[in-house]
């Protein structure tokens, strides 16, 4: 008798083994980002996630409604997440995924756009870079944008190839995501539209539209919050040779790899124009857009802002290399071990206690505390990170004035009289970030100011190794 199973034709093992590479890829990158865990202590924007996930869903929605209501999305993502614990591999473990799941998109995504071994070196290279595995092991939304915004493009191409209504579905649903993840994301969305052909714009603009409406909200919440970000300076238009740098989290393999991608743009472009506009459009347009925001609006140029661009470096770069058809394979793999290669100094970099470059353990080995010592905080703010991290006795927090940071902020609450708290004490240590110079010169920290006023004097003081970084001093009388 004839079954089913006898009709049905068998599954090659090669295509077995194509199906099984996503998953390879996606294991490849999200282990080298957990990796970069390393001993990397928790930095202030990762200490303020705990500070935002540790709150009620009211206590989110009024921080929301005064700073980083552009996070509300992620921070409700952390504050069940947090509920199983807030070490610092936990924290840090879903931006690792994040990145896998970025990773085993990027490879059907280049077999689509190009061909399996396009996916693959891209994949490989994405995986390896320091800008990866410093964002994948980052307990803030980074990740997740890129992930986000490598789905994205995944789906245009299924929406746009399949053209039925379930592919668009898909695409505006991945488009919204984008757009939740982090507000600065949604910049890699106008290099999708080198894909608007007469024949898909009906369907591909209602679905953007749709999928944007988060980013609208969000970009409004975020103008109406944006004195949260006046620390951010303003930036010329030479910070675009930084670019590489910052995408591929290293100098000389960013100039390399860039140089890489601009090649591959090239040699895609006969085959696959429209692929060719959208892959070179995710990797430079941001940049160029982040900066005319911050001229045109206010000034929103941070380098983090555009870890969304690093798939598309890595994908163009393996578009590249696939286009030698003899020796693909083997510049691949070339490819992928010189970029290892050059950045090792910026990956053990990234995998060192200070690698996040706030260090609160080095700071508080520093602190050798004497009974009756004070400690003053110059950002009230970095009480949470020094708490966290606190497993022996502590100078008196003489400042402190409520165990809870504001419901509008991070900031905590602290008493205004600094000159009546160290009453009676003889010596005070002082914890601010940034460099020795910033806290001590004439006209810097307040705090120092008001500490000198109460009769002290700086004894010493020590900077952590890279900036902004941490200083702590000690005062006496």
């Amino acid at each position: 008798m004839t079954t089913a199973a006898t009709l049905a034709p068998p599954v090659r093992p090669a295509t077995k083994a194509r199906s099984s590479l996503p998953w390879w890829a996606a294991l490849l990158a999200g282990a080298a980002a957990f990796s970069g865990n390393g001993a990397a202590t928790l930095n202030g924007d990762e200490i303020a996630t705990i500070s935002a996930a540790s709150r009620s869903i009211g206590g989110l929605w009024e921080l929301a409604r005064h700073i980083d209501g552009h996070f509300l999305p992620y921070y409700l993502f952390m504050h069940v997440w947090s509920m199983a614990g807030t070490s610092e591999l936990w924290l840090r473990l879903p931006s690792a995924l994040a990145v896998a799941v970025a990773a085993g998109f990027l490879v059907d995504l280049g077999r689509r756009v190009h061909s399996t071994r396009a996916g693959l070196v891209g994949a490989a290279v994405f995986a390896l870079l320091p800008s990866v595995s410093y964002y994948g092991a980052f307990a803030r939304s980074y990740a997740f944008a890129a992930a986000a915004v490598v789905l994205s493009f995944w789906a245009l191409h299924r929406a746009v190839e399949r053209r039925d209504a379930r592919g668009w579905v898909t695409y505006g649903i991945a488009v919204a995501l984008v757009c939740c993840t982090h507000l600065f994301a949604v910049l890699t969305l106008p290099a999708h539209l080198a894909l608007a052909r007469r024949d898909v714009l009906a369907r591909m603009l209602p679905a953007l539209a749709v999928g944007g409406v988060p980013a609208a909200v969000l970009g409004l919440v975020g103008f109406g919050e944006r004195h949260a970000i006046s620390w951010i300076p303003q930036r010329g238009p030479e910070v675009l040779l930084k670019f590489p740098k910052m995408a591929a989290g290293t100098t000389v393999a960013g100039v390399l790899l860039f140089t890489v991608a601009l090649a591959g743009a090239a040699l895609l472009w006969p085959r696959a124009r429209g692929w060719a506009a959208a892959l070179l459009g995710w990797l430079v347009l941001p940049p160029v857009l982040l900066l005319a925001v911050s001229h045109l609006v206010t000034p929103v140029y941070v380098d983090r802002y555009l870890f969304v661009t690093a798939p598309a470096l890595a994908l163009l770069a393996g578009a590249a290399v696939a286009a030698l058809p003899r020796f693909g394979t083997a510049a691949g793999v070339a490819l992928a071990l010189l970029v290892v290669g050059v950045s090792v100094p910026d990956h053990v970099a990234v995998r060192e206690e200070n690698g996040r470059f706030e260090n609160i353990p080095w700071a508080l080995r520093v602190i050798k505390a004497q009974r009756d010592d004070a400690i003053v905080y110059g950002q009230s703010q970095l009480r949470a990170g020094f708490e966290y991290y606190a497993d022996s006795l502590m100078p008196v927090d003489v400042l402190k004035a409520g165990d809870a940071p504001a419901p509008d902020g991070f900031a905590y609450p602290e008493r205004p009289d600094v000159a009546a708290a160290l009453e009676g004490r003889d010596r005070v240590w002082v914890v601010w970030r940034g460099t020795k110079q910033e806290g001590l010169a004439d006209g810097g920290l307040s705090r120092v100011a008001e500490v000198r006023r109460a009769g002290f004097e700086p004894a010493w003081a020590k900077h952590s190794a890279d900036l902004p970084g941490l200083t702590v001093a000690l005062f006496t009388r």
